[in-house]
C-alpha cells in the first residue's frame, strides 16, 4: 500500500509541477484532465502527507522520551505520543477506504425512476412524497432537479415519475436508494384505520455520457410524437411535443412530455432510454459477479426490499444495514444524509473485508 502512496505522491507533484506551466491551458482538454486527476489525487495526497508526519511524531516522541528525566515533561511527551499512535490508526483506515476502486460512475448526474407498486391509490401517493424527498435532499446538496416525465392521479399522487438530479457526486450517494421501499400507515382513503403496507420501487441509474458506447440503432427503435396531457387539463399543448420512445429489442418504453419543445422532449427521452440500457447492462455485469454484488450495499438487485416507513411508530428503517431512525418526518423532508452515510461505511467495510480476504 505504502509504494502505491509514494507512487501517486510523485505523480501528484508532476501534476502540480505541469499545472504550474504557462502554457498548460492552451490544450483545454489536456488541462481538464490534470485538473480532474489533482482534484481525485488531493484527498489521498492529504491524508497520506499527515501520516508521515504523525509516524515522524511518534519517532521524536520516542526519542525525546529516552533522554527525558523531568516527570512533568515525560508526561506530557507520553500524551503526544498516544496521540500520534492513535492517528496513524485512523489514518490507515482512512488510507485503505481512499484506495478502493473507485465506481465510474460516482461523479455522474443521476436519472431516478420511481414507480409506485403494490397498494393502489395508496402506493402512488407515497411515490408522490418520496419524490419530494429527493427534491428536498437535492436541494440541500445544492444539485439541480429536472422532471423528465410525470403519470399523476388526481389526488395527488404519482403512479411513476421520472427525474434528473445533476451535481457533484449525485450517483455516489444516491445510489443505495435503488430498491423497493415499503410503507405502513393508514392511508387517507381508508376509512377504517387500519393500517395498510404498499410499496414503491426507486431505481436510480447514472446518466449516460460520451464516455459510454450505448448504441442505438434506428431499426430498433419507434418514435411517436403526440399532444402532452395532464389531469385537469395541466400541461396540455396546442402542438405534438410529447415523444414517447419504444424500444423493440427489450420492450421499453419511455415517454417525456414536460417541454413545450418536441426536440427537448426528445433529448430527455433518449437519455432517459440510455440510462434504462446502461442499468440492464449494469445488472447483467452484477448478475454474472454474483459474489461481488453480495459484497456491496445498493448496488444489486432492483427487487430487493431496502427499506420500511413507519408512519403509526415514526420510524424508518433500513433493511440492509439494520439501521433504524425514529425521525420519519425529518427524513420524509429530505434529512436522508445519515442513512446514506451509514450505507456508504457499511459499503467501504464489506470492500475492505474482501480486500483483506484476497
Amino acid at each position: 500500500m505504502f509504494d502505491k502512496l509514494e507512487d501517486l505522491l510523485i505523480r501528484f507533484e508532476e501534476i502540480m509541477g505541469e499545472l504550474g506551466e504557462p502554457t498548460v491551458t492552451n490544450n483545454q482538454e489536456r488541462f481538464r484532465a490534470l485538473m480532474k486527476e489533482q482534484s481525485d489525487l488531493t484527498p489521498i495526497v492529504e491524508a497520506y502527507k499527515e501520516y508521515k508526519k504523525s509516524r515522524q511524531d511518534i519517532e521524536d516522541s520516542l526519542a525525546m522520551l529516552e533522554g527525558e528525566s523531568d516527570e512533568e515533561m515525560r508526561e506530557m511527551l507520553k500524551e503526544e505520543l498516544n496521540f500520534a499512535k492513535k492517528r496513524v490508526e485512523e489514518l490507515e483506515t482512512e488510507l485503505k477506504i481512499l484506495l478502493l476502486p473507485k465506481d465510474p460512475n460516482d461523479d455522474k448526474n443521476v436519472i431516478v425512476e420511481i414507480r409506485a407498486g403494490a397498494g393502489g391509490d395508496e402506493a402512488a401517493l407515497f411515490a408522490a412524497e418520496v419524490y419530494r424527498l429527493y427534491v428536498h435532499y437535492a436541494e440541500s446538496q445544492r444539485w439541480k432537479v429536472e422532471t423528465m416525465n410525470v403519470d399523476e392521479i388526481g389526488i395527488g399522487g404519482m403512479k411513476e415519475v421520472n427525474f434528473m438530479i445533476s451535481g457533484q457526486g449525485a450517483y455516489s450517494k444516491l445510489k443505495y436508494e435503488s430498491g423497493v421501499h415499503r410503507v405502513q400507515r393508514v392511508p387517507e382513503t381508508e376509512s377504517g384505520g387500519r393500517i395498510h403496507t404498499s410499496t414503491i420501487s426507486v431505481a436510480v441509474m447514472p446518466e449516460v455520457d460520451e464516455d459510454i458506447d450505448i448504441v442505438i440503432e434506428d431499426k430498433d427503435i419507434r418514435i411517436d410524437v403526440m399532444r402532452a396531457s395532464g389531469n385537469g387539463g395541466q400541461c396540455v399543448n396546442t402542438t405534438d411535443s410529447a415523444v414517447r420512445l419504444t424500444h423493440y429489442p427489450t420492450g421499453i418504453v419511455v415517454y417525456s412530455q414536460t417541454e413545450k419543445s418536441q426536440l427537448q422532449n426528445k433529448a430527455k427521452a433518449f437519455a432517459l432510454l440510455k440510462a434504462k440500457l446502461y442499468d440492464i447492462e449494469q445488472q447483467q455485469r452484477h448478475d454474472a459477479e454474483a459474489e461481488l454484488r453480495r459484497s456491496q450495499i445498493g448496488t444489486g438487485d432492483r427487487s430487493e426490499k431496502i427499506r420500511t416507513y413507519n408512519f403509526p411508530q415514526g420510524r424508518v428503517t433500513d433493511h440492509r444495514i439494520n439501521l433504524t431512525l425514529y425521525k420519519l418526518d425529518k427524513i420524509m423532508n429530505g434529512d436522508i444524509q445519515e442513512i446514506i452515510d451509514a450505507c456508504i461505511a457499511a459499503d467501504q467495510a464489506a470492500k475492505l473485508l474482501k480486500m483483506g480476504e484476497n
